[in-house]
């Protein structure tokens, strides 16, 4: 099981509050088991936000999050050349952006990717730094980054109470 480090929450009274927690994956296995923690506490509207160079793990994550919400994970493949998949057929329907491709983030808005965001599923955004200025205030922030050895290193920031709380119960369901 990963090694998680304690939470600690930093403050700006004119930004929304920020929450980090990071975490230490040592094999797919591991990361799928992250997900499958963010996915048990995971609420409808919840936004996810992977960021991380290409074979960091954001797909791996990915299909954490959807086996957690009971999807089964030979379905979940990257999205990269449609931008976007939904698996409706979950305890909460799952939609699955890959924004690798995206040029601009004018780009997506013929998507009405807003009404994604604010429905009823999780959405899963990976390479959402391409977002910029689209990107909702508030969500939860994974940065995925490979060590020397190999291991991942997951890095939460939260944005926002709610996804404060996320990784609170994460950190708890990983430690328990």
């Amino acid at each position: 099981m990963p090694a998680p480090t304690a939470g600690k929450r930093t403050s700006n009274p004119k930004a929304t509050a920020i929450f980090k927690m990071r975490l230490l994956s040592g094999s797919a296995a591991a990361t799928i088991r992250i997900g499958k923690a963010i996915a048990r506490h995971a609420c409808k509207g919840d936004i996810v936000c992977l960021c991380g160079q290409l074979g960091a793990g954001k797909t791996v994550l990915a299909k954490g999050i959807a086996a957690g919400l009971g999807i089964a994970q030979g379905k979940v493949v990257s999205p990269t050349f449609v931008l976007i998949r939904e698996y409706p057929h979950a305890r909460l329907p799952l939609y699955h952006f890959d924004l690798y491709r995206l040029e601009s983030p004018s780009d997506i808005l013929v998507l009405g990717y807003e009404e994604y965001f604010y429905d009823d599923g999780v959405t899963v955004v990976e390479w959402a730094d391409r977002l910029k200025y689209l990107l909702p205030e508030e969500h939860l922030r994974i940065e995925l980054s490979i060590r020397k050895d190999k291991k991942r290193i997951l890095a939460f920031t939260a944005r926002g109470s709610r996804y404060g709380r996320l990784i609170e119960e994460i950190h708890e369901d990983i430690r328990g």
